[in-house]
């Protein structure tokens, strides 16, 4: 029996590439959809909007023959909004180019299939103390909370005005009263706990939208049905089918 799971993409920067570190939410969604769909790491760490815009048509090539995606997870913004060097070099990206850079790879996911479903990730807040180097030699933060909640406002605009659903990870991270000290592992990137709100929030939309086709709850397992090799039953008459028990059987992972 031949079968071919849905595949999820997540395409970003080091929030992307990074997020199966340490019980990271890209983990998560490895493990809720086993046996039903493959998450797909394409992160790219240090990457901005401008170099995403350079490879999304090879990522998501508009005229292949394979399986689009069933949903693309996207997150750019947060190295777009560094500080910009004197030099010109590095991954900074002002704000119209961002705007404009995102709501073309938008767009572009959006005519690549209309089977392909979107959630964009906005930027979230970073702990500035927390971060090694960060203040340059005029005392500039090189990656400071009001520019990256400018950032994330930006792409919650074009995602409202694509009707794409996003995610506000801004706000989100920082409904937890002691976010800066529990939430990240260097003051950038997410720790187990910041993590859990990411999964939380990307489980939420999908259950909210797509909850019969997406939801990992509702989702066909693969190799699903009963087999005379699953485990014997108490009654020893019968086998046990464990191929959709969630793993741990007390955790719901709806963390309601």
């Amino acid at each position: 029996m031949t079968t071919t799971r849905p595949q999820f993409v997540l395409f970003g920067s080091s929030i992307v590439q990074f997020n199966h570190y340490g019980e990271g939410w890209g983990a998560t969604l490895a493990h809720l959809y086993a046996r039903k769909a493959d998450i797909v790491l394409r992160g790219y760490a240090s990457w901005n909007s401008r170099r995403a815009l350079q490879v999304v048509d090879n990522l998501f090539p508009k005229n292949s023959i394979s399986e689009p995606p069933a949903l693309v997870i996207v997150y750019f913004g947060g190295n777009d909004s560094l500080l910009p060097h004197p030099s010109g070099l590095g991954p900074h990206v002002p704000i119209e180019e961002y705007i404009e850079n995102m709501r073309k790879i938008a767009n572009h996911l959006k005519t690549h299939s209309e089977k392909t479903r979107l959630i964009f990730l906005s930027t979230p807040p970073v702990n500035e103390g927390q971060i090694i180097g960060n203040i340059d030699e005029f005392g500039r933060a090189k990656r400071s909370n009001a520019t990256r909640r400018i950032y994330s406002e930006a792409c919650l605009k074009i995602c409202k005005e694509l009707n794409i659903k996003a995610i506000d990870l801004w706000s989100a991270i920082q409904k937890r009263e002691d976010w800066k000290d529990v939430c990240f592992i260097d003051g950038v990137h997410f720790s187990a706990e910041g993590s859990k709100i990411v999964s939380k929030e990307i489980l939420r939309v999908i259950k909210e939208e797509w909850e019969t086709s997406l939801y990992w709850k509702t989702m066909p397992v693969e190799f699903g049905e009963d087999s005379p090799y699953d485990p014997v039953h108490p009654d020893g008459t019968s086998t046990v089918n464990v191929s959709n028990v969630p793993f741990p059987e007390d955790e719901d992972w709806e963390w309601e």
